[in-house]
Order: structure tokens, then sequence, then C-alpha cells
């Protein structure tokens, strides 16, 4: 297969090899790269405010990232969470899937939600759960009600703008997942809290955050520094958007989640045996 770009006055003809054509158009394909293009024009639209940030101790809001960083990083994650999330993560935590699949249907909170293709994903893989997508961004959750509008899943995913901390949440949840979102946090143990707080009987929080090195070396490996310029760009000066911050930064490495999970009451925390290139998988038990 190929794709005509463009023919040209002499009548020459320039056209895409076909592996390059899944990169670039293919939605559903884990190569699906186009997004990439447009989150990191985002990324760096806001660079003389982080500049700034960085000179006076301060940081930049999310919501000053405009609609490229925040639907491109939607669309780059939502390829694995359409390929991946009900076929291979979730699946192999065994009683967690047996739960998902069970009766009475689970309920399930999906903190920091995006743009709901996380949600949504769980509601798609397991047809008797309840889904609800929280997230303090109001961008991201309109963009979120958006895309469920237009799917399956509606009558079992809700989207809000809520905080995990928040004690008016109640405590009922199966499960509770955190997909790519502690290490932006300005008080993660006061998130953790909160999200422990969600958790019924019998429940767990799965996190999934970077999938850097367990120990800081130099020269780092390629994912390591591919972080780290995430981190200086934006993960870092969202996190000390708010003051006082844990300014955690994209590197969290896991003895840094099993501090925040221990100091938020979580008894356990699991490293979980699922393969990524970019995410670790993490357990959390009441």
């Amino acid at each position: 297969m190929q794709v005509d770009s463009h023919d040209d006055p002499e009548g020459r003809r320039f056209t895409l090899p076909a592996p390059y054509v899944e990169v670039f158009t293919d939605r559903d394909s884990l190569n699906y790269l186009a997004p990439f293009a447009r989150m990191m024009v985002g990324v760096v639209r806001p660079l003389p405010a982080v500049l700034e940030a960085f000179r006076g101790g301060g940081g930049v809001a999310y919501a000053d990232y405009d609609a490229d960083f925040n639907e491109g990083q939607g669309e780059m994650n939502r390829t694995m969470f359409v390929n991946l999330l009900g076929t291979q993560w979730l699946p192999a935590i065994a009683d967690v899937d047996a739960r998902l699949r069970a009766d009475p249907p689970a309920r399930v909170a999906d903190v920091a939600c995006g743009t709901g293709f996380s949600s949504m994903a769980i509601a798609q893989a397991y047809p008797r759960v309840r889904v609800d997508g929280i997230d303090l961004d109001d961008a991201s959750i309109a963009l979120a009600r958006d895309h469920l509008a237009g799917s399956d899943v509606g009558d079992r995913v809700s989207f809000s703008v809520a905080d995990a901390a928040d004690p008016q949440l109640p405590g009922r949840y199966d499960l509770v997942t955190v997909f790519e979102a502690v290490h932006d946090m300005s008080n993660p143990v006061q998130a953790l809290r909160g999200i422990r707080g969600l958790l019924g009987d019998g429940g767990c929080a799965i996190i999934a955050d970077e999938r850097v090195a367990e120990t800081f070396t130099a020269p780092g490996g390629e994912v390591e520094r591919l972080m780290y310029g995430y981190s200086v760009l934006a993960c870092l000066p969202m996190g000390r958007a708010e003051q006082p911050s844990a300014a955690t930064g994209t590197a969290m490495r896991p003895d840094t989640l099993s501090d925040y999970a221990q100091a938020a009451g979580f008894r356990e925390v699991q490293i979980l045996p699922i393969e990524n290139d970019f995410w670790r998988f993490y357990r959390l038990n009441p």
C-alpha cells in the first residue's frame, strides 16, 4: 500500500512506503505516532513561562499547556489503552480481572482520567463494570465527555471534575486506577491518601507510571533521558504549580512511589510483572 502525497509539474510522484502509513494514519495501532508531533508542539509553547518558573522557583499550571499538548497526549496514550489495558494489563492481575468480570458489578474509579480513553477502555473490556472518571482539569473532562458521547459505554461511564483527595467522595470502589499521573501531582501523598479512602473492602489501587531506572545512574538509558526531557519541559513545572510541592518530576523511581504510598497509609506496594517499554505498574493494597 502506498499513499500518494504529491505530483509535481515534472511528473515525479512522491509516495509513502507502507510501513510508514500505519505510523501516520492508523489511530488504533500501537505504532501510531502522529499525536506525538502535536504533543511536542504543545509542550514547548509555554517555554517562556517554564524558564521563568525555574528562575523563580515556581511552576506552570497544566491549564497553561494548550489543546495541542492535552489532546496530543490523550491520543498517544489512547493506543495503549485500546490495545493493552483490557487484553493484557488488567487480565495479568488475576484477582482483579476476576472481580471485574463478576457480580455484583464492580465499581472502578479512574483517577486523573484525562481525556477519558482509559475509563472507556476498562468499560469496553469488562461489560459489567461501572467506571467513574475524575480529573481536576475542566478541559480534559469536557473532551472525555465528547469522546464518551460517541461510544457504546455511555450508560456505564461517567466523567466529573473532582479531586481524589476530596473527603466527600465515598469509599465504595473495588478498583482505583491512576495512569501516568502520580508524578505530576504537587501533593502525591495527599492524593494517594484520598485514593485509599475511595477503596471498599477487598479493593486495591493500580498505578502505572514511568518506567525509569530503579536507581539513578549516569549516563542514563534512552528511556531515562526521554523522561528527563519531559520532566524539564512539562511534568516538573506542572507539579510545582501548587505549593508546597513534592516536585517529583517524571523520573519517579519505585522507592519514591513506595514512600508516598506508605505515608498515605497503604500497607503494601507491589511491582506487577507487566511488561511495557515506558510504564511500570504497581499494586497498592490498603
